[in-house]
């Protein structure tokens, strides 16, 4: 976001009356009138000292009047300069726009759709039929041949956000300088009256998309192989549930049981602080189900809202209740190992924020890998690929459907892993004691500040800059790696990595949340069997040691 400091009142009145003057939305007009009224300028400097820029991710932010936020006049013009932006290099055909069930996405969607109709050069506009998965719209761009597609989410941020993000021809989300070209075009549209908005002339897509990924979601899966997984099931009040159930019955599974407070669409998320799998307390009815049920299920299993991540629960008798979730690297070199002993060949692909054990796994399996900046609209242009994943829950097992992260295929090929081991009686956990063994165990963990005040991301960075660490957790830093610079054939990023001998550290601003996050990983020679408990132990007070020190260190 732009910040400028000499925004005076009388500026912010003036910005936000002519705001007023154009928006199209009743909502949005009341809220700005209101704030007018009582001459609340620190509410209108929060809304017009800036934009929301426009990147990678799309757009992302609190729904609200003004620059500064999610609304029908932003997307309008988000919309207008993609139109724009396709139109100038010459590309004629379909955009598909895709919406999940938050507040305002429909109507987001149908304004995007609207612009991109009333662009003319050739651009053709289609919605999804209905609230959907995110994958399923990273699907249709592929499966329709479209030059780009929209998705209106926010993904896993809290109630009060939305977002817009943009996938190009191939499928795959937007990279420079894709970004700051769209951008550029977004910044050169006009006044909104002279932004053609028909009432009409899209199509709206039948359910015959939705087939066709269904059709294509097993692909991934061995033909023949076990189906008997049980599972309970959560979408987080999120669009998963219809067509994972539709997924999973398709390819012969049993039916998960849905966790019923959360199964249906609720932009509200009434029952977690935060619909994201990964924060604390997201799983809890979850992980109740499945401790209540009888008999016991092999399996959790959750998406996030906009079900493009996926996440999974094992019973595990150590932990509180007998369940755990499984860290996204966990999952990551699961899937990883199931792939290779099927006999998956193509690059496997990781980013540099996580586990380093599927490089070594795929290494050991004489595979190509390789590793790129952080988010899926890197790792999908990875050539050759065959299987990705990020720590944070994305897991792309199918590149030649959905060039993204896609939870709905992922839970399947986990669902397909977990009924091929308990074949045998193993387990999800027996194999990561089996990986453990032969490439050592790699522990990861991470350490994230929230703040409100977002130069304080900026302030941090500098002083880890100008100041790296000696040492982290008693141990002395034997690399410290600025990542702005380019890296190793990577594209420069804002983001630090540190190396002492047994772990690695890297610091960076979220793209999507207003947090600094740290990310941890150590490695532990596992020489027997017997040594996994001690290794276990070590790991964790490793990774503790190392989250205290990052703590005091972001404080300052």
């Amino acid at each position: 976001m732009t910040d400028p400091t000499d925004v005076t009142d009388h500026d912010l009145l003036d910005r936000a009356r002519a705001w007023l003057a154009e928006d199209p939305d009743p909502d949005t007009r009341a809220e700005l009138a209101a704030l007018l009224d009582a001459g609340d300028t620190a509410a209108l400097a929060e809304r017009f000292s800036g934009t929301l820029e426009f990147g990678t991710a799309g757009l992302r932010g609190e729904m609200g009047a003004g620059p500064m936020r999610m609304n029908r006049a932003v997307v309008i013009r988000a919309a207008a300069g993609l139109a724009a932006y396709l139109r100038a290099r010459g590309e004629a055909g379909l955009v598909v726009v895709g919406y999940d069930a938050r507040h305002r996405s429909a109507d987001f969607a149908r304004d995007t759709a609207a612009v991109v109709t009333g662009a003319g050069g050739g651009l053709r506009a289609a919605l999804l039929p209905g609230p959907l998965p995110t994958p399923v719209l990273a699907f249709a761009v592929r499966h329709l041949g479209a030059v780009a597609g929209v998705a209106v989410t926010a993904s896993h941020n809290p109630p009060r956000d939305n977002g817009y993000k943009v996938y190009l021809g191939d499928g795959s989300q937007i990279v420079p300088p894709a970004d700051a070209e769209i951008a550029a075009e977004i910044a050169a549209v006009g006044p909104l009256a002279g932004v053609p908005r028909p009432e009409e002339g899209w199509d709206v897509l039948g359910e015959e998309i939705v087939e066709a990924y269904l059709t294509r979601s097993g692909a991934a899966l061995t033909p023949g192989s076990a189906r008997t997984t049980t599972a309970v099931y959560t979408p987080l009040h999120g669009v998963g549930h219809a067509v994972l159930t539709r997924a999973f019955a398709r390819a012969g599974f049993p039916t998960p049981t849905p966790v019923v407070a959360q199964a249906e669409p609720d932009p509200d998320f009434p029952t977690v602080a935060f619909p994201n799998p990964e924060e604390p307390g997201a799983m809890d009815l979850a992980l109740a189900a499945a401790e209540a049920a009888r008999p016991r299920p092999d399996l959790v299993i959750a998406n996030d809202p906009d079900a493009d991540r996926c996440a999974v629960g094992v019973p595990d008798p150590r932990a509180p209740g007998g369940w755990r979730m499984l860290r996204g690297d966990e999952l990551g070199a699961l899937l990883a190992s199931h792939l290779v002993r099927k006999g998956l060949r193509g690059t496997f692909a990781t980013s540099i924020v996580s586990s380093s054990l599927v490089g070594r796994i795929a290494t050991a399996a004489g595979l190509p890998y390789e590793e790129t900046l952080t988010g899926f609209k890197w790792l999908a242009r990875v050539p050759g690929l065959a299987f990705a994943y990020e720590e944070a829950l994305g897991y792309c097992v199918d590149p030649g459907g959905v060039r993204d992260k896609d939870g709905i295929t992922a839970a399947l090929l986990v669902a397909e892993l977990a009924a091929e081991l308990k074949e045998t009686d193993r387990t999800l956990g027996g194999l990561l004691d089996a990986l453990a063994l032969a490439h050592g165990l790699h522990a990861t963990d991470q350490l994230s500040l929230r703040v409100t005040d977002l130069s304080r991301l900026t302030a941090i960075m500098d002083r880890l800059r100008a100041e790296p660490p000696a040492e982290l957790a008693g141990r002395p830093v034997t690399a410290s790696e600025d990542l702005l610079d380019g890296l190793d054939g990577l594209p420069p990023t804002n983001a630090l990595r540190f190396r002492t001998e047994a772990a690695r550290v890297i610091v960076r601003p979220s793209g999507t949340e207003p947090k600094l996050k740290c990310y941890l990983e150590t490695v532990v020679p596992v020489p027997t069997a017997a040594a996994l408990p001690d290794a276990r132990e070590e790991a964790a007070a490793a990774l503790a040691a190392l989250r205290e020190h990052l703590a005091a260190l972001l404080e300052g």
